[in-house]
């Protein structure tokens, strides 16, 4: 393994061979490299954080029908943008989307700032992100190291310090910038790096006979690339379970808006519960057909999550309009034929949509 603070013989020409390789081999048909409008660039990359680009590629295409600019963007309700992010998942980045949209707009005329410095000021968006824009929008010699960058960077340079450590992790930005091009060529030399991370030099399988760094790189001579990057810090994962309570009444749902901060913040919901007891406890004198489904075990950042959904379709809904604005003060009755105008997780989303099945009914 090489010194942390030094990059291995031949390194010197790695910028050069990435650039080179890019521009025949890399990706170019992205709709968001045929811009280098700040607002487009900087949506795409706040939505390929942990999100594949096929996934990625029909949210895309929706948010700049809905929000060509930035200015729409800044005057839509949250509530709006929430839905249609609906289904990305970490629903935080569209809120900071949103956030970071009106402080472009009130704090800087609607222009992004050029300087990856000032777009790391703005909400949501950090070092790596905030340099991205900066180069393939204003040629701005600057790195870049999200997670794919790391997997190349590291293994290449053979840097085998423990990430989960913020000195290394400071050590690799600095190494990340002393191997940037020192002329032209930031803006396919910062793709290249992309791309050889989400199609070359993959997590579990590298195909490293099509690497153009195959001859620098310290992990490939090692024989062991999969060792890189190094992070050891266990991620302590916890379990949570709670029942869901899916009211309704003729063709509307029950829906609850959930507080600005924790789990699913601001996106719409069903009533949640501690237990199933204290969901029959809640709803044990209304009246109507019930029926229990399938729990879905849901896979967050932190903890696994098991919902137990319990529908009740009321006789008399709009006889306890009055228990329910008590009990759920951000709750409303929500038509069927509106529920993609709200922001609905996605296991919600599932089970409203009926791909969820029911366990037995009484």
């Amino acid at each position: 393994m090489s010194s942390p603070d030094a990059a291995p013989q031949g390194a010197a020409d790695l910028a050069a061979r990435v650039v080179a390789w890019q521009r025949v081999h890399g990706r170019h048909s992205l709709p968001w490299q045929q811009t280098r409008d700040p607002y487009r660039v900087w949506l795409s990359e706040i939505m390929l954080q942990q999100t594949q680009v096929s996934t990625v590629l029909g949210y895309y295409e929706r948010f700049l029908n809905r929000f060509p600019d930035v200015a729409a963007l800044a005057a839509a309700p949250q509530d709006e943008v929430l839905a249609l992010w609906a289904g990305l998942g970490y629903y935080s980045r569209a809120r900071n989307l949103h956030r970071c949209a009106q402080a472009v707009v009130a704090e800087h005329g609607g222009a992004f700032p050029r300087t990856a410095a000032e777009l790391m000021t703005l909400p949501g968006i950090g070092r790596s992100t905030s340099a991205a824009i900066a180069a393939f929008c204003f040629g701005e010699r600057v790195a870049i190291l999200d997670g794919n960058v790391k997997r190349v960077l590291t293994r290449v340079l053979g840097f085998g310090e423990d990430l989960a450590q913020a000195a290394h992790e400071k050590t690799l930005w600095r190494m990340a910038e002393a191997v940037l091009p020192n002329d032209e060529g930031i803006e396919a030399y910062t793709q290249g790096l992309m791309d050889l991370g989400a199609t070359v030099c993959l997590q579990r399988t590298p195909h490293c006979e099509a690497c153009p760094l195959t001859s620098l790189c310290v992990a490939r001579a090692q024989g062991r690339p999969q060792d890189y990057p190094v992070k050891r810090r266990k991620l302590v994962r916890s379990q949570r379970a709670h029942a869901l309570l899916w009211l309704e009444h003729g063709a509307q749902v029950w829906l609850v808006q959930r507080p600005q901060t924790g789990v699913w913040a601001g996106l719409w919901a069903l009533p949640e519960f501690e237990s199933m007891d204290a969901l029959d406890q809640a709803c044990a004198a209304w009246p109507g057909e019930r029926q229990t489904y399938a729990t879905i075990h849901h896979v967050l950042t932190h903890f696994d999550w098991a919902l137990s959904p319990v529908r009740l379709k009321l006789v008399d809904g709009a006889a306890l309009n009055e228990a329910l604005a008590a009990q759920w003060p951000s709750g409303r009755w929500v038509s069927r034929a509106r529920l993609d105008d709200y922001g609905l997780p996605a296991p919600v989303k599932k089970l409203l949509y009926g791909q969820v099945l029911p366990s037995n009914s009484r």
